[in-house]
C-alpha cells in the first residue's frame, strides 16, 4: 500500500474555492483518496490527476492511498467499511462497483453498488484491443478466422479475471462463437509487456498505458470496445463495427463517499466532481491519456441509476459467461 501527498501547483489550475465557499462543509485537514489499483496504472494516473485539482480547490492536501488486489475488491471494500467523516472517499472505475460483486464473494451488505454513496462521474473510456506486431492480425475479422482454425491456441492478456477488459474479451468470443485462451496478471503493465514480447498474442487494455506503447510501434491497434470510435484512436474501428453488432464493452471514472457519510462532505464533493469534469484542462488531460470527457453534466441521481443499470446488466451477463473468482 502506498500513500503520497500530492503537492499543490498553483500556476497549473487557478486555486478557485467556488466549491468550499458555496457549500456548509469544508475540510480542515488533508484527505484521503481510496485508489483500488497499483500505482502506475490506468486508474492511478488519472486518479491523480483529479487529486491535484481537488487539493487546489478545498485547500488541503489530498493523499492517495494505493490498495490494490482483487480485481480493485480490496480497496474498494476497504471504501466500504471507512469512516464516514468526509475524509476519506473511493476513486473507482465501473468494474470496481458493478462487476466485481458479482464475481467475488460479496456480502451483500457490503455490495458497493448498493452500500457506496455515488458523489459523481468524472470520465468515461472504453478498452482497445492491441497485437503484438508480429501476430498476423490487423482487424477483427483476421483475428477470428485464426481463432476458427487454431481454437484456444489465439491468447490474449488482460489485468485480472473478472475485470472489464477480461469481460470484454469474453464477450467478443461468445459473440463470434470462437474459443480463445487468455492470461491473467496483476495489473495492466505486466499484462501489456507480455503482448509486446510475444507471451500472448494480444492484449485488451484501458487507454492510458496501452497509447505510448502503440505510439511507438511496440503493439498495434486493430479495435475498440465502445459503441463509437475513441477520440483516442480514431482511425481504429470498433468492434461493432467490424462484424459484431450489438458488441459494446465500456466504462467510466467516479467518486464515491462511504456509507453513511453526512450531507455536507458529500454536497461538497459532488460540488467539486462537477467543477472539475467541466474543466477545458482536464478534459486536455483525459484526452492525453485516451479517456473521454463528459459531453454534458450528470446529475448525482442520473449516476446512481446509471450504477444500479449496469450493476443489473453484469449480473444476468456474467453467469452466462461462467466467470467466477473464489
Amino acid at each position: 500500500m502506498k500513500r503520497r501527498a500530492l503537492l499543490l501547483t498553483p500556476t497549473l489550475f487557478a486555486p478557485t474555492l467556488a466549491v468550499a465557499q458555496g457549500t456548509a462543509w469544508r475540510p480542515n485537514r488533508p484527505m484521503t483518496m481510496i485508489v483500488p489499483y497499483a500505482a502506475g496504472g490506468g486508474t492511478d494516473i488519472v486518479g491523480r490527476e483529479f487529486a491535484q485539482i481537488l487539493s487546489q480547490k478545498v485547500g488541503q492536501p489530498v493523499v492517495v492511498e494505493n490498495r490494490g488486489g482483487a480485481g480493485g475488491s480490496i480497496g474498494t471494500l476497504q471504501a466500504v467499511r471507512a469512516r464516514a467523516d468526509g475524509f476519506t472517499f473511493l476513486y473507482a472505475v465501473s468494474s470496481n462497483i458493478v462487476i466485481n460483486p458479482h464475481v467475488y464473494r460479496t456480502p451483500e451488505r457490503e455490495d458497493p453498488a448498493r452500500a457506496l454513496i455515488p458523489v459523481g462521474i468524472l470520465a468515461n473510456y472504453q478498452y482497445i484491443l492491441v497485437a503484438n506486431p508480429r501476430f498476423p492480425v490487423t482487424n477483427l475479422a483476421e483475428l477470428i478466422a485464426i481463432a476458427k482454425q487454431r481454437p484456444g491456441e489465439v491468447t490474449f492478456s488482460h489485468s485480472g479475471n473478472g475485470g472489464n477488459n477480461h469481460l470484454a474479451g469474453k464477450l467478443l468470443a461468445r459473440m463470434a462463437g470462437i474459443e480463445m485462451g487468455d492470461v491473467a496478471y496483476r495489473g495492466t503493465g505486466p499484462a501489456l509487456m507480455d503482448a509486446v514480447n510475444g507471451t500472448v498474442n494480444f492484449n485488451i487494455s484501458s487507454p492510458p498505458p496501452a497509447i505510448p506503447l502503440v505510439r511507438e510501434g511496440q503493439l498495434r491497434a486493430f479495435a475498440v470496445t465502445g459503441a463509437t470510435r475513441s477520440p483516442a484512436f480514431p482511425d481504429v474501428p470498433t468492434v461493432a463495427e467490424q462484424g459484431l453488432p450489438g458488441y459494446a464493452v465500456t466504462g467510466w471514472h467516479g467518486a464515491f463517499y462511504p456509507p453513511g457519510t453526512p450531507e455536507g462532505p458529500v454536497a461538497m464533493l459532488r460540488a467539486a466532481v462537477g467543477e472539475i469534469a467541466a474543466m477545458p484542462a482536464f478534459h486536455e488531460k483525459l484526452g492525453r491519456d485516451g479517456l473521454e470527457p463528459l459531453t454534458a453534466p450528470v446529475s448525482p441521481d442520473a449516476f446512481a441509476a446509471q450504477v444500479r443499470q449496469e450493476h443489473a446488466f453484469w449480473a444476468r451477463t456474467i453467469p452466462e459467461l461462467g466467470i467466477r473468482v473464489e
